[in-house]
């Protein structure tokens, strides 16, 4: 049972009225799921827009955003809970913590960052949750085309590409996310059934 997810996208609205709409639906979805929504507590960009109809359709929304940020005047304080810390890393630990999945909207350099730790910790075995990519206008396509070469490259095991779920639509994406099954390797097994302890992850 999915309680809260945190999803990671950008503080801009990006180039395509899609990405608002959709943002806009991932809201309502977590709304009307009764599931809360962490994330990085902006007011600003698809951050501000699924935050904002989360709150319209009865939601309960957790903004998690470092002090240096809030000073800059982009907090939306007016959410459920909102939760100041000191750093960026203090940030993604405390999201973590408070989030039974991840999901990841288009968004810059900081979503690409978030999204990816949280999936290498998967990959780690530190946590057991389902994380995914809504992707929205094929946003993420080029991404996914890059994780397969890295995959036929043997920087990725195969066996990973089961770490994340895909969809554009939220509904469905949230399906797949809470009929998630964590995956578990034996990383040792692995390299042994390889005989080269680099291609791990």
């Amino acid at each position: 049972m999915l309680k809260s997810i945190c999803v990671f996208c950008g503080s801009s609205p990006g180039a395509r009225i899609e990405y608002m709409r959709v943002a806009e639906e991932m809201g309502k979805t977590l709304a009307e799921n009764n599931i809360r929504l962490i994330y990085g507590g902006s007011n600003i960009g698809l951050m501000g827009i699924i935050a904002k109809t989360v709150l319209e359709h009865g939601g309960k929304v957790t903004g998690v955003m470092p002090e240096h940020l809030v000073d800059k005047e982009i907090a939306f304080k007016e959410i459920t809970d909102f939760k100041m810390v000191n750093t960026m890393h203090e940030r993604k630990a405390v999201m973590e913590k408070l989030s039974d999945g991840f999901i990841a909207m288009p968004g810059g350099f900081g979503t690409m960052d978030e999204i990816f730790e949280i999936i290498t910790w998967a990959q780690l075995q530190l946590h057991m949750k389902p994380c995914g990519f809504l992707n929205i206008s094929n946003y993420y396509d080029r991404l996914f085309d890059f994780i397969n070469h890295a995959i036929d490259e043997k920087f990725i095991n195969a066996s990973y590409r089961h770490l994340f779920q895909i969809d554009s639509d939220p509904q469905n994406l949230i399906k797949k996310m809470q009929e998630y099954q964590p995956l578990i390797i034996d990383k040792a097994k692995l390299a042994k059934s390889q005989n080269v302890k680099d291609t791990l992850f």
